[in-house]
Formats: C-alpha cells, sequence, structure tokens
C-alpha cells in the first residue's frame, strides 16, 4: 500500500508541483484549514459527516440520471458512465468519487486540504478503485489544459472566496460539449435556521462554525454567474430535502435549503 501511494505522489508532484501544495485565486485558506481538522472523520457515517452519508445517494441519484440524459447512456447498463471523464473539485475522502467510478467513469478528485487526499487514496486502494487524487486547485489543472465531460463542484462554492472567478475555472476545465453540476445552499431565512442553527447548534450534525450564511448562494445569483462567468445555462435544478420523521433525504423542487443546478454550454443547451 505505501509503494502505491508513494505513486500517487510521485505522479502528484509531476502534475505541476499540485501535490502537497494548492494554490489558486479563489482558495480561502481558512476555509481549507477548518477542513483540514476534519479530514480523518470522512468515512465515518456517525462522524461529523454524517449529512453528507445520509444525503449522498440522492445526490447521486440526481447526477447519474443528469449524465445519462446528456451524454445518452443507458442508466440500467452495468457501467452507466463508463469511459467519461469526471473531476470532482473539493472531493474531500472522496464519498462523490468512489461510487462514480463504480459506475465506469474515470474519475479525478481534487482538493485544497491536503490532508484529504491520502485518506481518500488508501479508501480507494482498499476498495480496489483506480481514482486519480490531487492536492489541487480547479485553477490549476485549468493551466494544464485539462478538460473534462463532467465536471462536479459539491457543496464548495460556499466555501471559496471568489464565487464567480471560480465558476470561471470550472468552465475552462469543462469540455465545450460537457456538463457542470453545482450544489449550495440558498441564502434563506430558512436555510440558515436549518443549515446553520439547526445542523450546527440544536442537532450537531455539523461541527459549529461549517457555514457561513452570508456566503450561501441563491439561485439566481448561480444562474447568472454561470451565464456571465462561463457562457453556461442553468438547465435544471432540484431541493434536497429532509424529512425529519423519516429520517430521510429525497429530490424535491423546494430549493429554498439545498439544491443541486446542472449547467451546460450553450449549444448543449438548446438541443
Amino acid at each position: 500500500m505505501e509503494s502505491s501511494i508513494k505513486h500517487h505522489d510521485d505522479s502528484n508532484k509531476a502534475q505541476g508541483g499540485a501535490a502537497g501544495q494548492a494554490s489558486g485565486a479563489t482558495l480561502d485558506l481558512s476555509e481549507v484549514e477548518k477542513f483540514t481538522a476534519m479530514a480523518k472523520a470522512w468515512w465515518d457515517p456517525r462522524g461529523k459527516f454524517r449529512p453528507l452519508h445520509q444525503i449522498n445517494p440522492i445526490r447521486l441519484e440526481y447526477i447519474v440520471d443528469e449524465a445519462c440524459v446528456h451524454f445518452k447512456r443507458d442508466p440500467n447498463a452495468g457501467e452507466p458512465l463508463k469511459g467519461l471523464r469526471i473531476l470532482d473539485v473539493g472531493c474531500g475522502g472522496g464519498l462523490v468519487c468512489e461510487p462514480l467510478c463504480r459506475l465506469g467513469a474515470q474519475v479525478t478528485g481534487i482538493d485544497a486540504a491536503a490532508a484529504n487526499i491520502p485518506i481518500a487514496q488508501i479508501h480507494s486502494q482498499d476498495s480496489n478503485l483506480d481514482i486519480e487524487y490531487l492536492n489541487a486547485t480547479v485553477e490549476t489543472l485549468a493551466a494544464q489544459g485539462r478538460s473534462f465531460d463532467l465536471v462536479l463542484a459539491l457543496e464548495v462554492i460556499e466555501h471559496v472566496k471568489a464565487p464567480p472567478a471560480f465558476i470561471t475555472a470550472l468552465r475552462q476545465v469543462m469540455r465545450d460539449d460537457g456538463l457542470m453540476i453545482l450544489s449550495t445552499l440558498n441564502k434563506t431565512a430558512k436555510s440558515f435556521a436549518l443549515g446553520i442553527v439547526a445542523a450546527e447548534y440544536i442537532l450537531g450534525w455539523l461541527p459549529r462554525g461549517t457555514h457561513d450564511w452570508g456566503r450561501f448562494v441563491t439561485p439566481r445569483q448561480m444562474e447568472q454567474w454561470g451565464e456571465e462567468c462561463g457562457g453556461l445555462f442553468m438547465t435544471k435544478n432540484r431541493g434536497l430535502s429532509y424529512n425529519p420523521i423519516r429520517s430521510t433525504w429525497s429530490l424535491t423542487h423546494d430549493l429554498s435549503v439545498n439544491y443541486l443546478a446542472t449547467f451546460k454550454g450553450q449549444e448543449s443547451a438548446q438541443r
């Protein structure tokens, strides 16, 4: 295992020094430090990232459905995403990367928090999954001229320093006929009450201070940034809603707290 991890590290360093030192104009170091401290808890379904484990099946349902429609794949096939190059920005411990890899995709996960990368690498190796993990920012990959069919940034944009520049960089690594899916929290009174007060202070689902309501993004603002910063068009959005009685999450049309949004380039959006 150690030699395999070293291979990943050497590979990362060969890619413009991405490993071990992420850099980028949108990087907020205080946010990176916060998630570095949480890194070891990623794969504990009852730990600090319990909410991500709970919403992960719903997020994946949305991602796979959107990818299959856009790339004309059969969702019932054994590996419906086979051959698709997918980038997961802010991959954390690999909660999204691993299931996408199992569905046949060629997955790259990047994270600005260096402590997350070895955790993701070790877990994927233990699961016999070939996933490229890099301690890098999306600006690093854009500078290297890399491109992907599907670009994901899930619960990331509310933690970056300059969201418009971040979307610009995401667009630079997305193929012209590709797809981008973002998720975040809406900027509403309800999201403050549930996403911060309840989740962080009452229920303790997340460490206090995980989110800053001032950084939350309305769907309209997200749509505007997509159009202005990347020539992207929001073609679909869905809310992630929690049922406290059943303790379950589901996709809904209620965007008032958490939501996912799909973006396409102009030509793809007009099809």
